[in-house]
């Protein structure tokens, strides 16, 4: 997908980044949000420590096709699943949801099962972040 698919891609679409927990560094949420941002997808940051349910109802509110959790807390199962959880109980299943974080290998296959439509870890490329989130969204 090249940059100019990227951005039409993502021109039309509301993500809301949101810090579930007591984690309380949000420097990679910020910079995710940016980037998004940047490359054309309107973006809505809930802000730090926020519960399932308020990130669920925001996204909710704001109508968002996407909610990306950025966790490093290591709660990354319990709140990933409570997330989805609200969201399904208000009714929101069409949005997609995407993780960022410290997530380890062998946790992957559990998000995913959930429901989890992508996870990125720090090591992944800023590109390759849009990218992947712009072809999930199509």
């Amino acid at each position: 997908m090249s940059a100019q698919q990227t951005s039409a891609a993502l021109a039309a679409k509301r993500i809301l980044i949101g810090k579930p927990g007591l984690d309380g560094h949000d420097i990679g949420a910020k910079i995710i949000a940016l980037t998004l941002r940047n490359a054309g997808a309107e973006v809505i940051y809930t802000g730090l420590r926020r519960s399932p349910l308020q990130i669920a109802q925001v996204a909710v509110d704001e109508g968002v096709d996407a909610v990306g959790l950025s966790i490093l807390s290591g709660s990354h199962k319990e709140l990933v699943a409570e997330v989805i959880a609200q969201l399904r109980e208000l009714q929101a299943h069409d949005v997609k949801v995407f993780v960022g974080g410290t997530i380890p290998a062998e946790d992957q296959p559990y998000l995913r099962d959930l429901g989890v439509t992508a996870i990125f870890t720090a090591d992944m490329p800023l590109d390759v972040v849009v990218r992947s989130l712009a072809k999930s969204l199509e």
